[in-house]
């Protein structure tokens, strides 16, 4: 039983490549084809909306670098979750772990499962829309379709991330590079478009900008959010191979990327449609298709789909190694942190995730939960980058393999501030309670069970269900040293 018992554990299955796919996967999902005009909306012209994207990419790689060299300090899975734990869980026997469970608790109950009941939905509609216009079947029948289509993807992915890390790596990169093939061919038949001479709206430059302080903060609001993933391979580290050096890697190959690919397709959208068409069609890619790359259009609604399977793929996959992290730790049930046996999965975890995205699917309409919750996304990054500061303070004499200037989590810090207050000062709307009623809830949570430590009876019993059930054990890392960072001297 020893030796077993030393066996099962997360595998380091991810390379440099697949850690790079893993953060494009997450982050390049339906938005930058379907509702890429958000940012020219608000900015009001062809000339600012490119910098608004580009300026995006840029505070985007800031914060990545920052989290960069947290998960070259701290190797645990988890991301956030741990950098909050090793940063403030010692400063205070009540306060310093409530950080930590209210991130994990909103994120893997509310937040990612919402995510990706909208991602798969948006899969299925864009998966069977050709089909329904083809027989021409009722909306109704179109709904039920949709449904099912979008419960069977769930399904299927959940059944990935259970079976085998390895089917999931190859699965995840050939997603990755097929999603990339067709953002290159919009690139490609934008330039082309360029060739030919079609300028005319690039041409506009400036014209029309809006610089107004609500206008401006609601397009760098929108354009960083279509950048949201930035952060997905410091949510895996534990199996990442080497991850010192290849966190640091992925995000200097795949943010800048990713930059490029946004900024370029917009700038080949707007090669055949005004900024008023660009901001009024439902899907801009399928609309560029439409007119600019003749028998080539049925790519985009097939891109679309690819994206945002491979997409949800990979955000079920991170969200699962949160899950497991918070539940080593002590802030979910522990047997969410065991690993198969036999798969060497997170199998607890990730039909748990399964389940959640399941349930909001079959709820009906959760875009009203995401809105009126994606803004805490900033606040939890703000978090995180005070953890940077605080462990710079308190873990001063512990070598780092990269370091950023002390500037940047500062500058990070007092961007999230102003985009987690910009909703809400803004556009303030009772739907916000609901943010509100999430974090109650984790604190409400919180004292019996994670400060109190209290334990149900029936727990016991679960946990052997789950054991029978799964033929799953606590990973050989069950426990991990308290202080991670001492241990790390480089």
């Amino acid at each position: 039983m020893t030796s077993i018992h030393r066996e099962v554990k997360l595998q380091r299955e991810l390379g440099l490549f697949s850690a790079a796919c893993l953060i494009v996967n997450v982050t390049l999902g339906s938005g930058i084809f379907v509702s890429a005009g958000s940012a020219l909306h608000n900015t009001g012209s062809v000339g600012m909306c490119l910098i608004v994207w580009a300026a995006c990419g840029l505070l985007s790689l800031l914060g990545a670098l920052s989290y960069a060299e947290l998960g070259a300090l701290i190797n645990k899975s988890g991301g956030q979750f741990s950098y909050y734990q090793e940063a403030f869980a010692d400063l205070h026997s009540f306060w310093g772990a409530l950080p930590s469970f209210i991130y994990s608790f909103v994120t893997i109950m509310y937040i990612r499962p919402a995510m990706v009941s909208v991602i798969v939905l948006t899969f299925a509609e864009y998966s069977i829309r050709p089909f329904s216009l083809w027989m021409s079947v009722t909306p109704k029948t179109e709904y039920i379709l949709t449904t099912v289509v979008s419960v069977l993807a769930l399904c299927i992915l959940t059944f990935i991330n259970y079976t085998s890390m390895k089917c999931f790596v190859k699965i995840q990169n050939v997603f990755t590079v097929c999603k990339v093939t067709v953002c290159f061919v919009i690139i490609v038949g934008g330039l082309y478009q360029l060739y030919l001479g079609k300028t005319e709206n690039l041409m506009t430059g400036f014209e029309g900008t809006n610089l107004s302080m609500n206008s401006l903060s609601m397009a760098f609001y929108s354009g960083l959010f279509a950048y949201d993933g930035w952060a997905a391979s410091t949510m895996v580290s534990e199996e990442i191979k080497n991850p010192q050096i290849n966190i640091l890697l992925s995000i200097l190959l795949a943010v800048p990327f990713v930059t490029v690919i946004y900024v370029m397709m917009n700038v080949s959208y707007l090669t055949v449609l005004s900024v008023p068409e660009m901001i009024a069609v439902p899907a801009v890619a399928i609309e560029f298709a439409t007119r600019a790359l003749g028998s080539f259009t049925f790519v985009i609604p097939l891109g679309v789909a690819i994206a945002t399977f491979g997409c949800a793929l990979s955000t079920q996959f991170e969200t699962s190694r949160l899950c497991y992290a918070a539940s080593r730790e002590g802030q979910m049930l522990e047997v969410f942190s065991y690993v198969s046996v036999e798969r060497l999965t997170p199998a607890p975890a990730v039909v748990l995730q399964g389940l959640f995205t399941l349930i909001c699917l079959l709820c009906g309409n959760v875009e009203t939960l995401i809105d009126f919750t994606s803004f805490l996304i900033w606040i939890f990054y703000g978090i995180t980058m005070v953890a940077l500061l605080v462990l710079r303070h308190t873990k001063k004499d512990v070598k780092r393999t990269f370091k950023v200037p002390i500037v940047i989590p500062i500058f990070v810090l007092i961007v999230s501030v102003v985009l987690f207050l910009t909703p809400i000062i803004q556009d303030p709307k009772p739907q916000f309670l609901i943010a509100l009623a999430l974090i109650v809830s984790a604190f409400v949570l919180y004292v019996p069970f994670v400060y109190q430590k209290k334990r149900l009876s029936v727990v016991d019993t679960f946990t052997g269900f789950i054991i029978r059930l799964m033929d799953v054990l606590p990973p050989e890392e069950d426990k991990p040293a308290k202080d991670t960072c001492e241990k790390q001297r480089y």
